[in-house]
């Protein structure tokens, strides 16, 4: 059986969508939050489920889709490593490239 590891970014990324949603809608970002959690658990026992990334077929990472969220994700013998949830809609891309680039200021 595979082990979740929670990025801190990837938690944030979480924590920031769900704060936009319940705005509007506290218990559909409730919902969304609990379908994400639950849709990672089948990674314990099938890390391999999740579909490459299009925009990056030739590397190991891949995602969950949760509607509207994508969860991207890396599997490293028997830990599986969130690393991202980002909204449906962005470019995966040049999210990256921002959180890179968040990072390199920071220091």
């Amino acid at each position: 059986m595979a082990r979740l590891i929670w990025s801190e970014s990837a938690l944030s990324d979480l924590d920031e969508i769900a704060e936009y949603i319940a705005l509007d809608d506290l218990s559909a970002a409730k919902k969304l939050v609990q379908t994400i959690f639950q849709k990672l658990e089948r990674l314990e026992q099938h890390p391999q489920s999740g579909r490459r990334l299009p925009e990056l077929k030739k590397t190991s990472y891949r995602e969950v889709i949760a509607n509207p969220c994508r969860i991207i994700y890396r599997v490293d013998k028997k830990d599986i490593y969130i690393l991202h949830v980002i909204r449906g809609e962005s470019q995966l891309r040049k999210y990256m490239l921002e959180e890179r680039d968040k990072k390199t200021k920071k220091k």
